[in-house]
């Protein structure tokens, strides 16, 4: 059975960094998609980045594109996302999920929330000054 452990969230304030990691056990990533979402009070789920393999595909919102890398750690099954230049807009809580099967971070449903399987859930990420 697999299990998601985010972490790394906190308060930060506008410009900070963060870098969130994502612990997954019960299977290793290779055979993943792994995304991360968020989603802020009142909103829906939307997806801020995605990985596959050994970072073979990588995809980014547009938000956060230029402010945000995905990277993984095969050793320690754990994928993280660094984001910078942190905005009051990205305060939400951040959830990593596995979506199993063929298919890239490049493809139409990248981020669609139906696609992935499993969820952790959840860091809290507030950025305010």
């Amino acid at each position: 059975q697999l299990q998601i452990v985010e972490s790394g969230g906190g308060l930060v304030q506008p410009g900070d960094s963060l870098r969130l990691s994502c612990v997954v056990s019960g299977d290793t990533l290779d055979s993943y998609v792994i995304g991360w979402f968020r989603q802020a009070p009142g909103k829906e789920r939307e997806g801020v980045s995605c990985i596959r393999g050994a970072g073979l595909s990588l995809g980014y919102a547009n938000s956060v594109k230029g402010r945000a890398t995905i990277s993984r750690d095969r050793g320690k099954n754990t994928v993280y996302l660094q984001m910078n230049n942190l905005k009051p807009e990205d305060t939400a809580v951040y959830y990593c999920a596995l979506a199993s099967g063929s298919g890239t971070c490049t493809s139409t449903n990248a981020f669609t929330v139906g696609r992935y399987d499993d969820w952790g859930q959840g860091t809290q990420v507030t950025v305010s000054s």
